[in-house]
């Protein structure tokens, strides 16, 4: 029999005490303004982050993605990792705020004629996205461009800190959905799409129940529901990412919609497409690696073990 652990009083007191500091860590920046605590977030990451152990994930990624760079290097990107998180976390009460605008906080957008260009019958093109940059700023991009775009999320465990994280989300998002990782999520992401509306997904994290696709030259499980959803509803899929261009200044790249044709077989259709996925995010991370989210365990942990203990002996 399996024991199942109930919170007690002092474990829903502790959570409770949690999401009061929380929400007024939240309050607080708010009263900071944007650039103050954009700018407090990314020093404070950038200074401890380095020293958890966390980082030793980043590192192992990064000699699994990049085995000729030195550790300097390694240090400067892991570094530049955790600064770029910080700034997420100081920014994250501002995004309601947060405006197009022609230069100074706020954001700008490149290539918006490619999601028009992807309309198929009349019906938006979904979109695929990774933690790069402010990720967080797809959403109210999304709304404020008038797209009737749902995101996917994974629930917080405290209830207090889960309500406000998707109420600053709603503010901002206006006309966006989210929807909660699990079977009720996916019946609403279905129900969403027959209606009309899109999803953009953020496709960078491991999946251990996924699909086995090349990325950095590597096996990762990869998260096949794009895929699937591109062909169950006959959608076009468009590539868009955010870059950090200045302080609190965001560019979201929308770029032209995956070439891809299905051919009826599933598995290999789904693999086409999350290969050519794959190959979107690993341009994106080249091009801009201290803006990725190198924390999270990307490839199994033999594949990064291996590949660190081989450099070791060199």
């Amino acid at each position: 029999m399996t024991s199942i652990a109930v919170p007690t009083g002092r474990d829903r007191i502790g959570g409770y005490l949690t999401g009061l500091a929380f929400n007024g860590a939240v309050g607080l920046m708010r009263l900071l303004g944007i650039g103050l605590s954009s700018g407090i977030g990314g020093h404070l990451a950038g200074a401890i982050g380095p020293l958890l152990p966390v980082s030793r994930v980043a590192r192992g990624n990064l000699t699994l993605a990049f085995p000729d760079m030195d550790r300097q290097q390694q240090k400067r990107i892991v570094r530049g990792a955790w600064n770029n998180l910080g700034r997420v976390i100081g920014e994250f009460s501002h995004l309601r705020k947060m405006e197009c605008t022609p230069a100074g906080p706020g954001w700008e957008i490149s290539g918006r004629e490619h999601i028009d260009a992807a309309q198929k019958n009349g019906l938006p093109p979904l979109f695929f996205s990774a933690h790069l940059g402010n990720w967080e700023m797809i959403l109210p991009i999304a709304g404020a461009l008038g797209l009737p775009v749902g995101g996917v999320y994974r629930a917080s465990s405290n209830p207090v800190i889960e309500r406000l994280i998707q109420r600053l989300r709603s503010e901002a998002g206006s006309g966006t959905r989210m929807f909660p990782k699990g079977a009720r999520g996916a019946r609403d992401i279905i129900g969403h799409l027959s209606a009309g509306g899109t999803l953009g997904l953020l496709v960078d994290q491991k999946m251990n129940d996924g699909i086995a696709v090349p990325f950095f030259g590597q096996t990762a499980w990869t998260a096949p529901a794009l895929a699937q959803l591109a062909t169950r509803f006959e959608r076009n899929i468009v590539p868009i990412h955010v870059v950090r261009i200045g302080k609190a200044r965001f560019r979201l790249v929308c770029e032209p919609a995956l070439d891809f044709t299905t051919t009826g077989e599933r598995t290999a259709d789904q693999l086409s497409i999350m290969k050519a996925v794959n190959a979107h995010l690993e341009g994106w991370i080249r091009a801009e690696p201290q803006q990725w989210l190198w924390f999270h365990r990307r490839w199994p942990k033999t594949v990064v073990s291996s590949t660190v203990h081989r450099e070791m002996a060199a």
